[in-house]
């Protein structure tokens, strides 16, 4: 077990995050440089609201809970700092992505750089214990809150004739009632974890077909659509881990082990048995994937998610299945992700696992490794506590 604790440990504080240290940080203008080669060189210099809110998280996340080092509040800082001057439009909604001095270049599309901006600052607040940032989430949130029945505002193509529910939201909900505890109101944790407990559980998981569906019907049912069949394995097990802390808030077993079981039926489902490795996206039918010509490459951030949840729920239910998962997620993933060369890891495998794209950066950012690295790192270490109580 210690070994396994350093693997992760030492990848996290030895590798990556020196990586995003040393080659992210605009100096001059502020923020991150996040189109980052294999090497760290910077090949593009605009910059993008999305991975800056997540780096703002993760440089203060490691600050609240790994170590109170200064440089790391002053690199979540910078992003903060950033967002505020230059990252929202008239009314109040986040750009897309920015020049390097942080002139806007694209309106937002979605509302999904509003909830990384409000995540980043929710922990931001917690780390410098600076007001504005927990008034500056709280309001981000509010207008999340009143945008969610049509996140893409003008940008919205769709006509309403064939509804859909994407679980995106409630996977969103979740992580911000994991997150924003004491910057919201009680009262909306309280709704957040219960909504989005339910609703992912009930709603987006199939117990007939034991899938769990990206999009569904209102009704709960999956139109026989490219969209009404699509399943994304990433998404699934990374909403369940959060499910599985939520509810181990309350010692909640009955839902920790309904997710521990999606987990492993997810993974079942989507693992490649001829390469190896969790595929991208999936037809339910097993169609073609006519629009996610990508369906079975293999991302890091599938793998990421995978073993966060492996972990998380063998430390609540100890089941031998769980850890057969974790260990042969742990060994594809170490054997065919991590940079040995130039440190970091690759983003992006092809099916048989070889490199597809070797950039560290662009949307890969500074966010779901080295989130996997640091719930991998103290899951372990409490597994280990429990071994050694027993």
């Amino acid at each position: 077990m210690k070994e396994l604790i350093n693997q992760y440990k030492n990848g996290l504080l030895e590798d990556v995050i020196p990586f995003w240290s040393r080659y992210s940080l605009d100096k001059v203008h502020g923020g991150y440089l996040t189109s980052l080669d294999r090497k760290g060189n910077v090949f593009d210099t605009d910059k993008y609201a999305w991975p800056i809110g997540r780096q703002v998280w993760t440089y203060s996340k490691l600050y609240n809970e790994v170590e109170k080092k200064p440089e790391w509040l002053e690199i979540a800082m910078s992003g903060a700092e950033f967002l505020v001057e230059n990252g929202m439009d008239e009314d109040r909604k986040f750009y897309f992505s920015f020049d390097q001095k942080g002139n806007a270049l694209k309106k937002p599309s979605n509302i999904y750089s509003d909830c990384f901006a409000a995540l980043g600052f929710s922990q931001y607040y917690k780390a410098s214990r600076n007001a504005k940032y927990k008034t500056l989430a709280r309001e981000v949130y509010d207008r999340i809150e009143k945008r969610w029945s049509n996140p893409k505002h003008v940008f919205n193509k769709e006509t309403g004739f064939r509804p859909m529910n994407c679980m995106g939201k409630l996977m969103l909900d979740a992580n911000m009632a994991l997150e924003m505890e004491g910057v919201l109101d009680d009262e909306k944790i309280v709704s957040l974890k219960s909504n989005s407990i339910h609703n992912l559980l009930t709603h987006h998981y199939d117990e007939t077909l034991e899938l769990f569906f990206e999009n569904v019907a209102p009704d709960g049912s999956h139109p026989d659509t490219v969209d009404g069949r699509l399943i994304v394995p990433g998404h699934a097990v990374e909403s369940m881990w959060m499910v599985i802390d939520l509810a181990a808030q309350t010692n909640d077993i009955n839902t920790i082990e309904k997710a521990t079981d999606i987990t492993i039926k997810m993974l079942s489902y989507s693992w490649d048995d001829r390469f190896g490795g969790i595929y991208y996206f999936m037809d339910w039918k097993n169609k073609p994937m006519q629009w996610k010509l990508d369906w079975d490459q293999k991302l890091w951030w599938v793998h990421n998610e995978a073993l966060i949840a492996l972990l998380k729920a063998f430390h609540h239910t100890k089941r031998a299945d769980v850890w057969f998962w974790f260990e042969k997620v742990h060994t594809y993933t170490w054997k065919y992700f991590p940079d040995p060369e130039f440190g970091e890891w690759y983003g992006y495998l092809n099916r048989r696992g070889e490199v597809l794209l070797d950039l560290k950066g662009s949307f890969k950012g500074c966010y779901h490794l080295p989130r996997s690295l640091f719930e991998c790192w103290k899951t372990l270490e409490k597994i280990e506590h429990d071994n050694d109580k027993s």
